[in-house]
């Protein structure tokens, strides 16, 4: 069989169509037991994971590169559920990768692992190993450049002889968090993991996650995308990884930020002051098109104080937080479109993180924080966008929506192919088969099969699954808008196959 899939049927694919001939070539992966929804499902009544989980990390861990998919493979074929594999890769990363000097770059082996879990979720049951051999291949990779920058970094044992009681824990973690000190806030947190609730620990985390611009936004999507995948793997895995979660959000450069005025500072400390100004019924509002309008003028020149200002003032008139959300996301899309690339990209995951925290938070306050948060960080990316080159002064409104046949098939396959050629084109084609037929579901069943054909960078995958994921979170009104600015960075039907298809074929046959 051939390896290049054939464009036209892979390119049709609908929820149907993506389980049976769409995929005809990655039939391969029939080899494995599928993954059953159940089985892949975030439940918190899922089954827990054994003990035998650590002998796959090592198998994980001490495997070479070359020989890992297929001793994988064996293991599963032997009986390794899907469950154990997820968390034997999330805990290799966190164990093995250091999030320094950045929580990015070679620690996207970590970060990428809930997208991956995103993308198997949406699959058909047979093709659910797919993005998680991905993921294992891409931890081996990162795992050298660990070697690489920061000498085989490990994460130590914990010092059990500085934990707090069990008692004091959570304020201990708090204070040493606040006062940016690791080794306290490392003795701290392992004792708040072995004696808090997942929930609870996590309110705290949601707020920690956001109260920084620095890494791009990758503390708040580690946040996110560690509570999301703990949920799936089981409650016991914590303790390395909220270890790890920690040190990460107490990255920062030289100085510590408690005792300086850093610019990644400043808007949450001022937020912080700015939250309680906000009206007790802010939940209480109108979907209002024309407040979504006013902060979208505000994200494209106005600075990060003035972004958070109008938040609160659309909250205070009345205005429903689905509006000022549907402001963020779409504002994050419009800096993908105006300069596509890395910071554009990542306002968008950013803002995808920011918004699950906030929907998963139960702190009224710390959902407030989230938004206003969000709304300061956008203007400080379209800044560091400037860093790197020209940025366009195209907005949304100037998209306008073009036809691409009545055919809905040759429709998608048109988009995909001219993603390639011109993204504005692209856009304007999405936008306008979106508007005539309806179809997003048949859309972002192409776009993530490409993703599985075409995707060779960590940002393949956790791009996909933050904008697919959040079509459906933006109000019908802007969504159609808002998957139109996601083809900027998605994958094209024209580029080349990811070697890792034909490894991982090679691995089960």
């Amino acid at each position: 069989m051939s390896t290049s899939p054939n464009r036209r049927i892979f390119l049709k694919s609908s929820a149907a169509a993506v389980a049976t001939a769409g995929l005809g070539d990655l039939a391969f992966l029939s080899d494995l037991r599928p993954v059953s929804a159940g089985e892949a499902a975030q439940a918190s009544q899922s089954v827990r994971l054994d003990s035998g989980v650590e002998p796959l990390v090592t198998l994980i861990e001490q495997t070479p590169r070359d020989r890992l998919l297929e001793e994988v493979a064996a293991r599963i074929k032997a009986g390794a559920s899907y469950r154990e594999v997820l968390a034997a890769l999330l805990l290799a990363g966190v164990k093995n990768v250091e999030p320094r000097p950045s929580v990015g770059f070679k620690f996207h082996a970590v970060l990428v692992v809930n997208s991956c879990h995103l993308a198997s979720l949406s699959s058909p049951a047979e093709h659910r190993w797919l993005p998680i051999f991905w993921a294992l291949d891409y931890f081996k990779s990162a795992a050298q450049r660990d070697v690489e920058e920061r000498g085989d970094w490990v994460m130590p044992a914990v010092d059990e002889s500085a934990l707090p009681s069990g008692h004091a824990a959570r304020d201990e973690f708090v204070t040493a968090m606040e006062h940016w000190d690791e080794s306290a806030a490392d003795a701290a947190v392992a004792q708040y993991a072995r004696t808090g609730g997942l929930n609870e620990i996590y309110e705290d985390f949601f707020r920690l996650g956001a109260r920084d611009f620095r890494s791009i936004g990758h503390k708040a999507i580690y946040v996110a995308n560690s509570y999301r995948t703990l949920q799936c793997i089981g409650r016991e895995h914590a303790e390395p990884v909220l270890r790890s979660l920690a040190y990460a959000l107490l990255m920062h450069e030289e100085g510590n930020p408690a005792e300086r005025d850093a610019e990644a500072d400043r808007p949450g400390r001022r937020n912080q002051e700015l939250v309680g100004t906000i009206r007790s019924e802010w939940r209480n509002g109108d979907l209002d098109p024309g407040g979504t309008q006013e902060l979208l003028a505000v994200l494209r020149s106005g600075s990060n104080d003035d972004a958070s200002d109008v938040v609160v003032e659309l909250l205070n008139r009345g205005v429903s937080p689905q509006s000022v959300w549907d402001g963020l996301q779409v504002g994050a899309g419009e800096l993908l479109m105006r300069q596509t690339g890395i910071i554009g990209l990542h306002a968008m995951t950013t803002t995808n993180a920011m918004h699950y925290a906030y929907m998963a938070s139960g702190s009224d306050e710390t959902r407030r924080m989230l938004m206003l948060q969000n709304a300061a960080f956008l203007p400080m990316f379209r800044e560091r966008m400037h860093d790197r080159g020209a940025v366009s002064d195209v907005t949304v409104d100037d998209l306008q929506s073009e036809s691409a046949g009545a055919d809905p098939a040759a429709a998608r396959e048109r988009i995909f192919g001219e993603m390639g050629k011109s993204p504005q084109q692209a856009a304007a084609l999405t936008l306008g088969y979106l508007q005539q037929t309806g179809q997003a579901r048949e859309f972002i069943d192409a776009a993530r099969v490409l993703v599985y054909l075409k995707g060779n960078d960590a940002h393949d995958y956790k791009f996909s699954s933050a904008v697919l994921e959040d079509y459906s979170h933006v109000s019908p009104e802007w969504r159609d808008l808002y998957m139109a600015l996601s083809t900027f960075n998605l994958r094209h039907s024209g580029e080349p196959d990811s070697g890792l298809v034909e490894r991982t074929r090679a691995a089960l046959g």
